[in-house]
């Protein structure tokens, strides 16, 4: 099946609590007092509450069991960032421009994920939509896989001339050193199994008509150039049924629909 699709959610995650160190690794020191609404104090300076949950959180996203242990190692983790912080404030990077201009980024990136999994959650694809994605993406494949070989040329009469030679019995695999396709002259032109969507209308039309072993005899014009097309053999395609593609439709029409909802905003956007 054709996977080539756009991911959307690039901006989501710029900067994750989920890239934190296991915590559970490292040994807490002893904890710091607290009070109603922080964590922790350092210095005098609190510790939210807010940010050991996004911690503890983020270890619960990847499977870390919340334990006191897990709570010690986070109690040490923000600890330790608090005092490298206070020490970065002396030395006055958080008032250098590309400092802030990071944080804003960082800030950004964290809001943005926010925003877009709140956006899927409240628009969730529905089994009538993978349904028809899937009847749409199986009448596109059809039924069929190709194994063909090609010769790409600049001109038509280069592509005639190798017709002329295929015809007194030269071998495609050697006219293919001709080919000005890197992927495949050094493979004889091999083109591997393949399902006609993933190849341009005028290749897959001249291909579907051929019976194995034939080449073409009239060159095939596209937009990369004049090929020759050699079928070797085709196959059954074997699709997967609708409840074992039914993960990768849903995220596909997520992503799909997470960049509709973009480009709309952006569209709406004045931009000066």
């Amino acid at each position: 099946m054709n996977r080539t699709l756009r991911h959307v959610l690039l901006l989501a995650f710029a900067v994750s609590v989920t890239s934190t160190p296991s915590f559970a690794q490292k040994k807490a020191e002893a904890a710091p007092k607290a009070d109603a609404a922080n964590f922790a104090t350092v210095n005098g300076k609190g510790i939210p509450k807010t940010r050991a949950d996004a911690l503890i959180a983020g270890q619960a996203a990847q499977g870390q069991p919340d334990s006191p242990e897990l709570r010690k190692a986070v109690m040490e983790e923000l600890v330790r960032r608090e005092i490298l912080t206070q020490e970065a404030v002396k030395k006055g990077f958080d008032k250098k421009p590309e400092i802030q201009g990071q944080v804003d980024l960082a800030r950004q990136g964290v809001l943005i994920g926010a925003y877009l999994n709140d956006y899927v959650k409240s628009h969730p694809v529905t089994d009538e939509q993978i349904k028809k994605e899937y009847t749409e993406i199986t009448a596109k494949l059809g039924n069929k896989e190709y194994k063909a070989r090609h010769i790409l040329v600049e001109t038509e009469d280069q592509a005639k001339a190798i017709i002329v030679k295929l015809k007194k019995g030269d071998k495609i695999d050697d006219l293919a050193k001709e080919s000005k396709d890197p992927g495949s002259k050094d493979r004889g032109g091999d083109l591997g199994w393949a399902n006609p969507a993933s190849f341009v209308p005028p290749f897959s039309a001249a291909m579907m008509k051929l019976e194995k072993g034939k080449f073409t005899e009239v060159p095939v014009k596209t937009d990369f150039g004049w090929h020759v097309i050699l079928l070797e053999d085709t196959r059954e395609l074997k699709l997967p049924p609708m409840e074992e593609a039914k993960p990768q439709i849903a995220q596909q029409l997520q992503q799909r629909m997470v960049q509709k909802h973009i480009d709309e905003l952006r569209a709406k956007a004045k931009v000066e």
